[in-house]
């Protein structure tokens, strides 16, 4: 039985500043387990990007790819594909602004083509860069894609498929981009909304404006220490930093370990 469940952003919350994993946190999510507290891993990455820290952990539920791809004790549960006519006319726009653009679906990604913004992004989320493959999204399902630009083609991104997609400037080089109305919190409310976890007290773990939606939908918010001024002021309670021992101190602030 499900005592408790545990929402985790990754980056500046249960990853360190090096974007690893630190032992403690490990052993911590082992004991949530034996204590029949589930840990869920929310993210807006894909589930490629993250596999050594799901064979790390053990945690095999996931709202990942910005809730484009949820996953239920390993198994998908909820899948969101962006449609190839859209991905077209959005692949057109990007073109028209000179930018670049990657496809991710969760067992792999590609960019289009190269240039210095694909390189800074991918040195910023700390990732490879992908493989320059234009085609790939007219062959294989796409959960998710990022436009490679800087900020000032924002609204004409936006503007241009307001109905059709949803957008999060996750970078000062990137956009994150899943169908509309998907969402860490809609991913949320979906894995939420089934039987076996009804009245089971939930939490979230987060530390940037992302994160702010999935505090909404959970009992308890725990903003990090090296999290932005936003999320503090949104949180139950506020723990130290990523790397100040972070995860640890919350879930004893919550008497979870």
């Amino acid at each position: 039985m499900t005592k408790a469940i545990v929402f985790f952003d990754l980056d500046g919350t249960l990853l360190n500043d090096k974007t690893q994993l630190d032992p403690e946190v490990i052993s911590a999510i082992t004991q949530l387990k034996t204590n029949d507290v589930l840990p869920v891993i929310a993210t807006g990455r894909n589930i490629f990007e993250i596999k050594n820290v799901i064979k790390q952990t053990q945690i095999d539920t996931l709202v990942s790819a910005n809730g484009a791809f949820i996953v239920l004790n390993g198994k998908p549960v909820d899948v969101t594909e962006i449609p190839r006519d859209v991905i077209k006319r959005l692949a057109a726009l990007v073109k028209n602004h000179d930018d670049a653009y990657a496809t991710l679906n969760n067992q792999t990604d590609r960019i289009n083509r190269m240039n210095e913004n694909v390189k800074k992004v991918y040195h910023y989320i700390n990732s490879p860069i992908p493989i320059i493959d234009p085609t790939f999204w007219q062959l294989y399902p796409v959960h998710m894609m990022l436009i490679i630009a800087t900020n000032e083609n924002d609204n004409d991104y936006t503007d241009s498929f307001k109905d059709e997609l949803t957008f999060f400037r996750q970078t000062p080089y990137s956009i994150d981009v899943v169908g509309p109305g998907v969402s860490k919190r809609a991913g949320i409310q979906t894995l939420l909304s089934r039987h076996e976890f009804k009245n089971v007290p939930t939490y979230a773990f987060g530390d940037g404006n992302n994160d702010l939606p999935m505090f909404e939908v959970v009992d308890h918010t725990v903003a990090m220490g090296n999290g932005l001024k936003p999320v503090k002021e949104a949180a139950e309670f506020v723990t130290t930093a990523n790397v100040d021992h972070g995860i640890v101190n919350g879930l004893k602030h919550f008497k979870l370990l």
